[in-house]
């Protein structure tokens, strides 16, 4: 996990980065919650967030918004975050400019900016909500949603009831061709407080899946092209002359 300084819009990012050495492996950027309340890109679903991919191939960055730890710069409400979001994605796919997908992950407010991000990077092609501000912000910009997702939160959660999530997913699931899975996680509140291991397992399930659908895809796909490739035939004399 090393530590990592980027350059950003607004200036230096900090930033941690764990790097697979498969030069294909798939990258997932995290983004953290909100700053002006403590959020950080140490906050604790963050951190697990960012082993999570990790524990499945991903190469992950992790980093800190603007005016946030050794990040420099000043808050700026949405767009600079944005800003910062897309330099750090960059720099992630220069890295690995080889990788099978991309995802996104946010934590609270980070999911407002990780969707935004998503709109705009066609690319992407998976992405993690967690606790996702749905009556705070306006996510009305997924219109429609370009992507596949996962929308997670918990049932007792106090800043963000967990109803707003479910008009939210189910406005999403609307566009077709796009899948929005929800799941609420029992017992647990906006930080996940003593519910860090059922979030953990419902999303490693979640992109295990994906990431196995992928696979079987990508191998049918293979075996399709093998079967449609015309076998030359040779002419008769030729058959003859071989005999």
């Amino acid at each position: 996990m090393p530590e990592l300084i980027m350059n950003g819009p607004a200036g230096r990012l900090e930033a941690r980065y764990h790097h697979e050495p498969a030069s294909d492996s798939p990258i997932a950027l995290i983004l953290h919650p909100h700053p002006q309340f403590g959020g950080t890109m140490n906050n604790q679903v963050v951190y697990n967030l960012y082993h999570i991919f990790a524990e499945r191939g991903f190469s992950v960055l992790r980093f800190n918004f603007r005016g946030v730890g050794r990040s420099q710069g000043y808050w700026d409400g949405g767009p600079g975050e944005l800003a910062d979001a897309a330099s750090a994605l960059d720099w992630l796919q220069l890295v690995k400019p080889d990788a099978k997908s991309c995802w996104i992950a946010g934590v609270s407010f980070g999911t407002w900016i990780a969707m935004q991000l998503l709109m705009r990077r066609p690319e992407a092609e998976g992405f993690i909500c967690v606790a996702p501000p749905s009556n705070l912000y306006d996510f009305s910009f997924l219109a429609p949603c370009p992507s596949s997702g996962l929308m997670i939160n918990g049932d007792l959660d106090r800043v963000v009831p967990s109803n707003s999530v479910a008009e939210l997913t189910a406005k999403l699931k609307t566009q077709r061709g796009i899948k929005i899975a929800h799941e609420v996680v029992p017992g647990a509140n906006h930080f996940f407080e003593g519910k860090m291991d059922e979030l953990n397992e419902h999303i490693g399930r979640y992109i295990e899946e994906r990431m196995a659908a992928k696979e079987t895809e990508s191998s049918q796909k293979k075996k399709s092209l093998v079967a449609e490739e015309p076998v030359e035939e040779l002419p008769e004399d030729a058959e003859d002359n071989e005999e």
